[in-house]
């Protein structure tokens, strides 16, 4: 993925199948493990490449129409639950991937 002056690196770009009257759609997967000192900061920077990347594919500058941000269930079961955390996600209007990595299955696609 690539702009004019940005050089963007996602983590995973796939073609998705809605339905079967529905056409595919390309779509970013921005993974991230919230492994850092501080889950807020972790938010942060994945917040903050989340809008840039979205900013870049609603203003034409990308084959891709939609994008994710993958987190494990573990933390979308905690710390995405908090308050805070769920009214960003809420006024940002966040699509998230929630996977399940012992099991290596995707638990559910939050638009």
């Amino acid at each position: 993925m690539s702009d004019e002056d940005a050089e963007l690196c996602p983590d995973l770009a796939i073609e998705k199948y809605i339905s079967e009257e529905q056409r595919q759609r390309k779509i970013i997967i921005e993974i991230k493990s919230f492994l850092g000192p501080s889950m807020i900061k972790d938010f942060e920077m994945a917040l903050g490449q989340y809008i840039f990347y979205r900013d870049l594919i609603q203003l034409g500058q990308d084959e891709y129409q939609e994008i994710y941000l993958a987190i494990k269930d573990e933390i979308y079961e905690t710390f995405f639950q908090r308050k805070s955390i769920q009214a960003v996600i809420k006024r940002h209007q966040l699509d998230l991937l929630v996977v399940n990595i012992e099991k290596e299955e995707i638990v559910q696609w939050i638009n």
